[in-house]
């Protein structure tokens, strides 16, 4: 089973919509978008913040573990 922590690089499995964390405009979060987890709730629900390269927030979304992905910029050796 996946496992996430505040900190951990994630992605969105399915496209998501929402408002702009500064504008309060409509956007569309896209599957693939990555963000931070920022806060978890349950174990189950976390906190994302989603921002551009120079570190703006464009959106910060509640999000279940069914909808991210952990992303892994290193080799992960399977666990038998």
């Amino acid at each position: 089973m996946k496992t996430f922590k505040e900190l951990d690089i994630v992605a969105l499995t399915e496209d998501r919509q929402t408002t702009h964390f500064e504008t309060g405009e409509p956007i569309t979060l896209y599957k693939g978008q990555v963000g931070t987890i920022v806060m978890e709730y349950d174990g189950k629900v976390f906190e994302v913040e989603f921002s551009n390269n120079d570190g703006t927030t464009y959106a910060m979304e509640t999000i279940p573990t069914n909808q991210l992905m952990l992303l892994h910029y290193e080799l992960v050796e399977a666990t038998a």
